[in-house]
């Protein structure tokens, strides 16, 4: 099967399936994975399972990458990029939850000139309230952000063309927050990102995100948000607050007491400090995203 996308023919396509502890799943959505993209090299990253997801790959035919331990969800996607021979990347979860009839849609919305079509979810495919508020607080952050309409920041259901995906794998976390990372970094280096709207399943066995400790974890998403598209979008305001609160508490003590006080130029010096931080960082990120000539 080829492709031609953006001008260039595309021979093969990988999938690549995160996978720990989903043999259950596994049993299932592999046949159904052969049978959507019979041509397709499918690659199940095994990231330090303890169930039978090796031996169900190996009765699959399918290509089973194991680690001796648990290295995250992100590191799971870097080992599956580097190993794919594929020119497109698609990357799904392997609970169940996506369809692979929607494969075809997402390489169909690819061929019209994106570099990274994304399956996003609609409310009721949300794993809850609790993550539904949450997405919809990421996606609307993210489109103001980037100026592009965000529908899914955090969705797992991808397809990219591989050489453009393979530039920010060192940017990857090791952990679930690889989704983020990467739509930001396409669009901070001018790759079209388009959006696909999908339906996702309940999962299969028990979802491995713990809420209070992960609940911690995606909110600072919403820092690295800012931090990864411009980081003076998040420190200038915070900056001017600091500035705001010092001008505010001067004005309090001059009419009360007729002096400046410490907490005025504290105040003031933070708001300094951290707009000088937002300069720096923003000169770090500029460097991160340019491109070897």
């Amino acid at each position: 099967m080829r492709w031609s996308i953006g001008g260039a023919h595309l021979s093969h396509l990988s999938i690549i399936l995160p996978a720990k502890n989903e043999g259950a799943a596994l049993k299932e959505l592999l046949p159904r994975l052969r049978a959507a993209q019979p041509d397709a090299e499918i690659i199940v990253v095994d990231d330090g399972s303890t169930d039978d997801t090796r031996d169900i790959c190996a009765a699959a035919s399918v290509t089973c990458l194991s680690s001796p331990y648990s290295m995250g969800n992100g590191a799971a996607i870097k080992r599956g990029a580097r190993a794919a021979s594929g020119g497109v990347l698609v990357f799904m979860d392997g609970d169940g939850q996506h369809d692979p009839a929607d494969i075809a849609r997402l390489l169909e919305k690819l061929e019209q000139g994106y570099d990274m079509v994304v399956g996003a979810r609609d409310w009721s495919s949300q794993a809850g309230v609790g993550r539904g508020v949450a997405n919809t607080i990421y996606n609307w952050l993210a489109t103001r952000m980037t100026g592009h309409a965000v529908m899914d920041l955090t969705s797992g259901y991808r397809a990219v063309r591989a050489d453009k995906f393979r530039e920010f794998l060192h940017l990857l976390p090791n952990g679930f927050s690889y989704p983020t990372t990467s739509t930001m970094a396409f669009f901070r280096s001018a790759y079209p990102v388009a959006y696909v709207p999908i339906k996702a399943a309940q999962r299969v066995g028990k979802s491995h995100i713990r809420p209070l400790k992960d609940g911690v974890r995606f909110l600072l998403i919403i820092f690295k948000i800012a931090t990864l598209y411009s980081p003076l979008k998040l420190f200038v305001p915070t900056s001017g607050l600091f500035f705001v609160l010092g001008l505010s508490n001067y004005l309090r003590t001059f009419l009360s007491e007729g002096r400046l006080t410490n907490m005025s130029a504290l105040l003031w010096s933070a708001s300094v400090i951290v707009f000088l931080i937002g300069l720096v960082s923003e000169q770090i990120t500029n460097l991160t995203y340019r491109r070897e000539s």
